[in-house]
């Protein structure tokens, strides 16, 4: 079985996004990487598929050389092969995106298609929803989004989906796409062989031409800092009786 894995290279989740003062790109100053959590689980999952049914994996991402550190982590985890888009520039939307890793991907097929492809359902930093459908719909093959379990029964891929009236599932033949959600996989941690490897490992090269979008960047706005109070209701046993009058008027006691 042939899997392949899309990561992005995001800031780290819940550090602070501070903005170039031309409100054009992230300060990345003292500011850590990683992949997003959903394409974390994404590349478990991709190398719980090998396991369990043989074959190969590779993961692939488009960005600068810096974003080797990414494929490298994903080697560490167990992924076989490592591809990397690179790129020149930061203005790449999700039209330009999609394009630029079909391009890659069927040039990484070599005419021997991925049985399967795992995109994020989202990235974390842009969360966009929409490079995995465009680039499905360039490669001409089926997708299914929002996915938190799947099973492989042959050559078809039974993918299902939370919804508020319950679970949806879903049947596609491969080669086919999913864009998974955190939790379909509970990511493993690197061994001391996994980063030995990862440091050795050739990560390979597909360069594609950049095709403008139809979005342009206008701006980046940092989202408003949630500033909370925090009332101490006292100290030792003085308090208790106003910790009383609190779950009181919350409801929790009556």
């Amino acid at each position: 079985m042939k899997v392949l894995v899309l990561v992005k290279r995001v800031p780290a989740p819940g550090a602070k996004i501070n903005i170039t003062p031309d409100e054009q790109a992230v300060d990345t100053k003292n500011l850590g990487f990683a992949m997003s959590p959903h394409e974390e689980c994404g590349v478990e999952l991709a190398v719980q598929l090998v396991e369990a049914h043989g074959g190969e994996s590779t993961v692939m991402t488009l960005g600068g050389q810096e974003a080797e550190e990414q494929l490298r982590y994903a080697v560490s985890l167990g992924v076989d092969n490592a591809v990397l888009v690179l790129t020149d520039t930061d203005d790449w939307d999700p039209m330009a995106t999609a394009a630029a890793l079909a391009g890659a991907i069927t040039e990484t097929e070599a005419g021997e298609p991925f049985d399967l492809i795992i995109f994020g359902n989202e990235s974390a930093d842009s969360c966009g929803y929409q490079v995995g459908i465009r680039a499905a719909h360039a490669l001409g093959r089926p997708i299914v989004s929002g996915i938190k379990a799947i099973d492989i029964d042959g050559d078809v891929v039974k993918a299902r989906r939370q919804t508020v009236a319950g679970l949806e599932e879903y049947r596609v033949t491969m080669p086919a796409i999913v864009a998974v959600k955190e939790g379909i996989t509970l990511p493993r941690y690197p061994t001391m062989k996994g980063r030995l490897n990862a440091r050795k490992a050739e990560v390979g090269a597909s360069p594609q031409p950049h095709t403008p979008g139809g979005q342009k960047k206008v701006r980046l706005v940092p989202a408003p800092e949630q500033v909370s109070n925090t009332v101490v209701l006292g100290e030792g046993v003085e308090s208790a009786s106003k910790i009383v009058d609190l779950l009181v008027e919350l409801g929790v006691v009556t």
